[in-house]
């Protein structure tokens, strides 16, 4: 579960950073790295 963890928060950095430097989608695109981190820290958190 761990793993699955950082494969979406590194898929939707990439998205993140697609959408920022490609496209100007406003704030939504910053869910993205929110969610990301979010996922981050629980796999950090639950590894713990």
């Amino acid at each position: 579960m761990r793993s699955l963890l950082y494969i979406v928060a590194v898929i939707l950095i990439i998205g993140w950073l697609l959408g920022v430097f490609a496209w100007n989608a406003g704030g939504l695109i910053h869910i993205l790295i929110v969610v990301a981190v979010i996922a981050l820290i629980l796999g950090i958190i639950r590894r713990a």
